[in-house]
């Protein structure tokens, strides 16, 4: 499997481990990938926020439970999990993104497929 060199594994979780923390309601998982690929396919409880919002609606999200991104394939998402580290939130990204989560065979809700970006 290869890896996106510029991802710090450090702050990666998989999505088997993001969909039990969903689950568990013991984090927020945010989608920041455009709303046409969140039409397409998304993950059940996630919430939305696209990518260039994510500054402006920072203090909507919680800072008392972890914070996991999720895009297509988890580089958008390290991103976005590296800023807010950064602000001092328990910020993760989901490794592999959508992609990843669908092809473990987890559910994607929506019209089920993981669009192209």
């Amino acid at each position: 499997m290869s890896h996106n060199p510029l991802v710090n594994p450090e702050i990666e979780v998989t999505p088997e481990r993001a969909k039990e923390l969903l689950d568990a309601g013991e984090a927020v998982v945010v989608d920041v990938r455009e709303q046409y690929e969140r039409d397409a396919g998304h993950i059940d409880g996630s919430e939305h926020i696209e990518l260039e919002r994510l500054a402006s609606k920072a203090e909507t999200l919680p800072r008392d439970k972890p914070v996991v991104f999720q895009c297509r394939l988890g580089a958008r998402s390290a991103m976005a999990a590296q800023a807010f580290r950064a602000s001092g939130f328990d910020a993760w990204s989901m490794e592999g993104g959508l992609q990843a989560w669908h092809d473990k065979g987890l559910p994607v809700a929506g019209k089920g497929e993981v669009a192209d970006h």
